[in-house]
């Protein structure tokens, strides 16, 4: 029997393709997901690791679908092996009941971690890079400057209290705590 696992990163992202191509390749039962392949909670690949029994193989559209981790794929893969059960990843052509698939399947699963270690360094260096051109990521400020000064004067002359603030400005009162903190001067002992 064959037992397909379709994934998705994220939310926003469809896992049709996938799903009409494991229909095609035989699958009679599917396990959808929308997770990143890091992560290590991925519910309905533990409920399809517990339900694989002898003989069934384990059928992904891609080998990243199931892990961009060679550790996680190795670890993954004895699984699989330890519950008799067989692996096909549709697009490498990788097929475990075989040495030859078993080996290219290793090989696979180094290309698809090199390939996430790349994405990694590209994106610390992209974001080094915007740093050193002074943009620096992240969520904006709830508070412009002017904002900020304005709330500084009002609590420091003791016109309105750090929680009338928040309220004026409708932000979480430790938005205002953080902006007192980071403009009061040290205490002196």
């Amino acid at each position: 029997m064959r037992i397909g696992y379709a994934r998705a990163s994220t939310q926003d992202q469809d896992n049709a393709a996938q799903i009409t191509a494991l229909h095609a390749a035989g699958c009679r039962r599917i396990f959808e997901e929308k997770a990143s392949a890091g992560r290590w909670a991925r519910p309905e690949l533990s409920r399809l690791l517990d339900q694989l029994r002898k003989d069934a193989v384990l059928v992904v559209w891609k080998l990243d679908r199931l892990s961009r981790s060679l550790k996680d794929v190795l670890s993954l893969m004895e699984k699989i092996e330890l519950a008799g059960a067989g692996f096909l990843s549709m697009t490498e052509a990788i097929d475990t009941t075989s040495p030859a698939g078993r080996m290219m399947m290793q090989i696979v699963g180094t290309f698809a971690e090199f390939e996430r270690a790349m994405l990694r360094e590209r994106t610390r260096n992209g974001l080094l890079t915007a740093r050193e051109e002074g943009r620096i990521g992240g969520r904006r400020p709830k508070l412009t400057p002017r904002q900020q000064k304005e709330i500084l004067h009002l609590v420091d002359s003791s016109q309105k209290t750090a929680a009338d603030a928040a309220r004026l400005f409708n932000v979480h009162p430790s938005t205002i705590a953080r902006l007192l903190d980071r403009n009061r001067p040290e205490k002196q002992s």
